[in-house]
């Protein structure tokens, strides 16, 4: 045998090893519901998006029922420059109204997740759109922010997920098609809400019972020194976090992340996973490997 037949041989190997390790993972979560938040960064970059299209697909293949909820932040202020119109930000949520909102909702419902839908069909996996443009699976309601003295900060068309079609979501899932929803909801009276989509993932996963959730960063997950990338944490309890946030660890743009996961924990999903959407297969190597490569909390 030639050392290049050999190298081939044992390449073969090690991939059958891999297959080996995630076949214990694979049976386990045969069947389950993971609900997976994707935007940010990741979103802006092709690849990024490909990879992880991928391994939604296989995931539903081998008999996981993923659920993938989007934002698109970045589009979004992207589209308000293009027309115009400065965004205005009210503790750090963007204010919605009534033109932001025709904008939010174009970007997300209509561009952003018909896209998605292509892309995977593209790489051989079937999905459904979601949305107040076909079938309607999420309904919220306002919501005002509490200010420094007490009174209401209004925010426009923003809001929070009250309620799910838990049955349109679950029928979708079990004819094989993965549901891909925006994070714009319908309220009572059927006019649209913006709303954050780690809470809205968060509320789903929640109200799904889901085995785990997943939010895609633009980091690989918590570190206990933020400069130090040997430092990230792979495993927290929900009191861990509250004392790393309290610690200032766990600070800025990951705090709500964490507080929406601690939110669906408390809800009954099982397992939160925070992990990077810009590394190749990352949402794979979490789920399926011994080791993961983000950083899991629960209760």
């Amino acid at each position: 045998m030639t050392s290049s037949e050999v190298e081939t041989h044992d390449e073969a190997i090690r991939k059958a090893g891999v297959l080996i390790e995630a076949l214990s993972w694979i049976r386990r979560f045969r069947g389950q519901h993971v609900v997976i938040k994707f935007g940010g960064s990741a979103l802006e970059q092709s690849d990024a998006v490909r990879s992880f299209l991928t391994d939604v697909v296989f995931m539903e293949t081998v008999g996981m029922r993923p659920v993938l909820l989007h934002g698109g932040g970045k589009a979004i202020s992207a589209a308000m420059t293009a027309a115009g119109i400065a965004p205005h930000f009210v503790q750090g949520r963007r204010y919605t109204d009534e033109k932001t909102l025709d904008i939010v909702a174009e970007v997300l419902a209509r561009d952003i997740c018909r896209s998605l839908v292509r892309l995977i069909r593209k790489s051989g996996g079937r999905a459904v759109e979601l949305s107040y443009l076909t079938q309607n699976a999420l309904v919220g309601e306002r919501i005002e922010l509490p200010g420094e003295n007490g009174e209401s900060l209004d925010l426009g068309a923003v809001g929070k997920v009250v309620s799910i079609d838990r049955s349109l979501i679950e029928d979708t899932c079990r004819s094989g098609c993965i549901p891909v929803i925006p994070s714009v909801v319908l309220d009572a009276d059927g006019g649209k809400l913006n709303v954050n989509a780690d809470t809205a993932a968060a509320a789903v996963a929640g109200m799904m019972q889901s085995e785990k959730l997943v939010f895609l960063s633009d980091v690989p997950g918590i570190f206990r020194d933020k400069n130090d990338p040997s430092t990230l944490i792979s495993h927290l309890t929900a009191d861990q976090c509250r004392q790393l946030i309290a610690e200032g660890v766990i600070d800025s743009g990951m705090v709500p992340k964490v507080d929406a996961a601690i939110e669906a924990l408390q809800a009954g999903v099982k397992k939160v996973h925070i992990v990077d959407g810009r590394m190749p297969h990352s949402v794979l190597l979490e789920i399926y490997s011994n080791t993961g490569v983000g950083t899991e909390i629960v209760l």
